[in-house]
């Protein structure tokens, strides 16, 4: 066979992103706080950005720069001048500092916390406990969750403490071990029933069972029948097995009944009384208000900043006699990347409110009596009447909220799948979830609601669901089944 080379000539299309188009995704995508940020950091890298006042008329300023075509790169002369040095020059002529400052977003400043392990800690140091003792507790401590339970064998503890012993006793600390350095398993549960006499009751437990009889114990109900009940029937106990139990413990099912709610009142997760709150406080990127008996759609954009191409910069760029070679490219890529920002912005600002608007016509009946009249609706469908892509609406949807006259809602709440009616209509499933959670709210506790009636009440109302649908449901809304609601 004879190998060649050959050249041929060949006509196809590609689809290739821009690499605007890539940015301009992302600030459709960003959330009102990321979308701050970024502006932010846009105003410090391109000198032609600069913040808009308001209470100033700004003439046209989305005017790109392109190359001239009839200048030629006559390399470093006489008319090409230093860029730096009228930036420098220039920024001695921008708007004074006070005017950012007006404008400033002040971000919430982390600090140091008093955690858990802290909280431990400092009452380690009130006891009276030997070198081991201490060494033991602070590596159980070092395995302690933030739900207070401890997430690690005793074996592994002592493996622990065992090696960080011999760390230190390498790194030649003058640290006094017992026992030659060396713990032991019975060493580490004498210490871990020390640990788990602190505040909060039932810290250092090893399952909720364990968890359960600390705090009985700590309030002094060790022979009470709740205890019982958890240390020799926790498995019925769990299942709500209560006739079961009352045959076994000679009781009656209220006596049951009462030990259980006993049980209820303890907090099954003590430590997080003490974890650290990493609470989000949400900033809604719009707001629908009712003026005049009218739904209507705002923009909360007050703290974003407003941008506008700097007239001095422009004016500067407007003498292309001055700029050749790279100082050239420099101005026109930078002026033609504030120009495209500033339409982008505007352009999602529409976007958002073409989006919120559709939502508000389409569920003006949630907006009037509640989340049970809330309607079935998809990306799809909005995207088919505001003439876009769906990629698009699932852009301005995600991670965004809206403030309501009911409260503040995820954009995405608005959509839900829908199930069949009797009248023909379509019922949102998170609107067919609402009247679930409602029936059970008003169900008698004797007789509690099974899934099956569940979905015979449901059919009266109109609904067409089968009873696997509601046990999805209800599951879904963190309700138990009816005979673990049963009450007697």
């Amino acid at each position: 066979m004879k190998q060649s080379l050959q050249q041929t000539t060949s006509l196809k299309q590609e689809m290739r992103m821009n690499p605007r188009l890539y940015q301009a995704m992302d600030l459709l995508y960003m959330p009102l706080m990321d979308l701050q940020q970024r502006l932010k950091e846009e105003l410090l890298v391109n000198p032609f950005l600069e913040l808009s006042d308001p209470d100033v008329e700004q003439e046209d300023d989305a005017v790109p720069v392109e190359a001239d075509k009839d200048l030629t790169d006559q390399g470093k002369d006489e008319n090409e001048v230093d860029w730096e040095d009228i930036l420098l020059d220039g920024f001695q002529s921008a708007p004074s500092a006070s005017t950012y400052e007006d404008r400033e977003f002040y971000e919430r400043v982390p600090v140091e916390m008093h955690d858990l392990t802290d909280h431990l800690r400092d009452q380690l140091k009130l006891l009276d406990l030997s070198d081991a003792q201490y060494a033991l507790a602070d590596e159980i401590l070092g395995n302690i969750g933030d739900d207070g339970y401890l997430q690690a064998s005793l074996e592994d503890v002592v493996r622990g403490a065992n090696s960080e012993s011999r760390r230190l006793g390498e790194e030649g600390a003058d640290v006094e071990r017992e026992e030659t350095n060396m713990f032991s398993r019975e060493q580490a549960e004498e210490v871990l029933r020390i640990v788990q006499t602190l505040d909060p009751p039932g810290i250092g437990a090893r399952d909720l069972r364990e968890c359960l009889l600390l705090q009985l114990q700590h309030l002094g109900e060790s022979d009470t029948l709740a205890y019982k009940l958890v240390l020799e029937h926790f498995d019925d106990l769990i299942a709500h097995r209560w006739s079961h139990l009352a045959k076994t413990c000679a009781l009656e099912p209220r006596e049951v009944q009462d030990a259980t709610d006993r049980l209820a009142a303890l907090d099954p997760k003590p430590g997080l009384r003490y974890s650290i709150s990493t609470s989000d406080y949400v900033t809604p990127d719009l707001i629908v208000e009712k003026i005049d008996g009218m739904y209507r759609v705002f923009l909360n954009d007050t703290g974003i900043p407003r941008l506008r191409i700097s007239k001095i910069y422009r004016d500067i760029a407007a003498d292309k006699r001055k700029f050749v070679g790279e100082n050239k490219e420099f101005i026109t890529n930078k002026l033609n990347s504030a120009s495209w920002l500033i339409q982008a912005i505007e352009q999602r600002r529409q976007t958002m409110l073409k989006v919120m608007n559709f939502i508000v016509d389409r569920q003006r009946d949630f907006f009037e009596k509640g989340i049970e009249h809330l309607k079935p609706l998809t990306l799809r469908e909005v995207a088919d009447v505001i003439q876009m892509h769906e990629s698009t609406v699932s852009r301005v949807t995600n991670q965004k909220y809206v403030q309501t006259p009911r409260g503040v809602y995820p954009l995405k709440f608005f959509f839900s799948s829908s199930l069949g009616t009797s009248t023909g209509e379509d019922a949102s499933a998170r609107a067919v979830k609402a009247q679930i959670q409602k029936l059970v709210s008003n169900e008698g506790t004797e007789r509690p609601l099974t899934d099956s009636q569940l979905g015979e009440l449901l059919k009266v109302k109109g609904v067409n669901i089968a009873r696997r649908t509601v046990a999805k449901y209800r599951d879904q809304l963190g309700i138990l089944p009816a005979r673990m609601r049963k009450r007697v």
